[in-house]
């Protein structure tokens, strides 16, 4: 899938501010983007194939179904990959973001392979939780 394929699902986040919103995710993070409608407070944006719409609270149609605390999105992470995960958690913190946690690698379980996964995660002004991942590679798994 490229980027100019629509896919099957993609998160629509409500946030505060989409100015500030934008500057994190697209300065920051890397993503672009791909249409906005500034006057309903709202983009969409893109970084590979990895698709998310942010919407600002109080401008245009909400669909809000319950209070809004923060941080917002509790109890959802959502994992981005990149090409090279621990280079944007260096350019996070070289930037003063600060981290959720710190990077690591992990290996997961899949049947009789291990696929490995190089991590960390950061949350965006509005608190969502981002799980960037980069692949370390696969290997047979040790049972």
């Amino acid at each position: 899938m490229t980027a100019d394929v629509d896919p099957a699902l993609v998160p629509e986040l409500l946030v505060t501010d989409l100015d500030t919103s934008l500057r994190f995710w697209v300065q920051r993070c890397g993503f672009s983007v791909r249409y906005a409608r500034p006057e309903e407070g709202f983009a969409y944006l893109i970084l590979g194939t990895a698709h998310v719409m942010l919407d600002q609270v109080g401008v245009g149609r909400d669909w809000i179904t319950g209070p809004l605390e923060r941080p917002l999105g509790r109890g959802v992470n959502l994992q981005i990959t990149v090409p090279d995960a621990a280079a944007l958690a260096a350019e996070l913190e070289g930037a003063g973001v600060e981290l959720f946690m710190r990077p690591e690698t992990k290996w997961y379980r899949i049947d009789d392979d291990a696929v490995g996964v190089r991590q960390f995660c950061v949350t965006d002004p509005d608190g969502y939780l981002l799980r960037f991942t980069s692949s370390a590679g696969r290997r047979p798994a040790v049972r």
